[in-house]
Parts: structure tokens; sequence; C-alpha cells
């Protein structure tokens, strides 16, 4: 139905930069909310940053100032810049998705995940 297609992962060295993206595409109604998940070894899923169809944001506090999300409504792409990057951002990162399908239902879809190492 929906295929979540992630790039932009890789290794970057502490104070480093670097920005991912996820494409969106399938037959549905609509996508709504779209945004990042991360998830560190040995720790549960996170939620990174959130951004409504309407362009409203949500960040976890440990990234404020340092990450900003963004989407391209027209082409159904997310993008997380990731500056200042710190040891405890590693982590796989995951796009996530809100839609609504073709027959009205909700449905959340995930990405299989870009894994940042932010390491010296």
């Amino acid at each position: 139905q929906v295929q979540l297609v992630e790039s932009g992962g890789g290794l970057v060295q502490p104070g480093g930069s670097l920005r991912l993206s996820c494409a969106a595409s399938g037959n549905i109604f609509s996508f709504n909310a779209m945004g990042w998940y991360r998830q560190a070894p040995g720790k549960q899923r996170e939620l990174v940053a959130i951004i409504t169809s309407g362009g409203s944001t949500n960040y976890v506090d440990s990234v404020k100032g340092r990450f900003t999300i963004s989407r391209d409504n027209a082409k159904n792409w997310v993008f997380l810049q990731m500056n200042s990057l710190k040891p405890e951002d590693t982590a796989k990162y995951y796009c996530y998705v809100e839609s609504t399908l073709v027959t009205g239902a909700p449905m959340n879809f995930w990405g299989k995940g870009t894994l940042v190492t932010v390491s010296s």
C-alpha cells in the first residue's frame, strides 16, 4: 500500500551534520503527519520529530535547536536535517507516516530504517 524509502544515514564525526530523506509513495488518500523515530541499541524506539500536513512540528527535547524536520507535500517527502550531532544521536532512524487510505481508514507506516553513527 505505502512504500517509505529512507536515505542519508552514515558515519559522521561529533559536531557534524547529516540530512535524512524519506520518500513516501502508494495508493492512499492522503499523507497526514510525517516524522522520524530512532532506536539505539538496547533502548526503546523514541519519537525524534514529527510534522503535520499543515507544517506544525514537534521535537524530542534532546534534539531541539539541532534538528529540523521539513516536508515536501507535493512530492510526499520528509526530511530531517541533523546538525551538531552527538555520539548519543547514534541510532537507527525510521521514517514514519500517518496516512488515510482511499477507504477512509487511518493507517500508519514505517520505513526500514537508516543507520546514523556519530563517532570520532
